[in-house]
């Protein structure tokens, strides 16, 4: 069986850290953009569901290792183009992971955002979440 990767999962696993996650999400959030931190923010929540299974958070611990680290394919420091490609892995990973995206974890992000960024015009995040996410955590 073929794999095809965007990132390679293995490579970035180990830059996952909850707190260094944490910590470059509170550092680069204006910066880096509300989508950005939106699609950071799906992915870690769906790590804490017992819906993904482990092997799909391995995916999404790499992509988020991704995001923390600074010296990726274009470098975070690059204005205007820094998070492009941080964005389209972290908007891949959620495409990817489509069917365990639920209105919680949804939910729960937004609420994240919102406290961060104040009341966010759904525009600013329109097109990030695969049109079908209407699952719920209890199903």
């Amino acid at each position: 069986m073929e794999k095809e990767r965007l990132i390679d999962y293995d490579k970035y696993r180990r830059y996952f850290d909850e707190s260094k996650l944490w910590d470059k999400l509170k550092k680069v959030a204006r910066k880096a953009g509300i989508k950005v931190v939106y699609a950071a923010l799906i992915l870690y929540y769906m790590t804490r569901s017992d819906k993904v299974p482990m092997i799909e958070k391995v995916k999404i611990y790499g992509t988020l290792g991704y995001f923390i680290l600074p010296t990726d394919l274009i470098p975070d420091a690059i204005v205007a183009l820094g998070y492009t490609d941080d964005l389209a892995a972290l908007a891949w990973a959620i495409w990817s992971l489509r069917q365990y995206l639920t209105d919680d974890i949804k939910r729960q992000a937004d609420d994240k955002l919102q406290e961060w960024f104040g009341k966010v015009d759904p525009v600013e995040i329109a097109g990030l979440l695969p049109a079908s996410t209407t699952h719920d955590e209890n199903e």
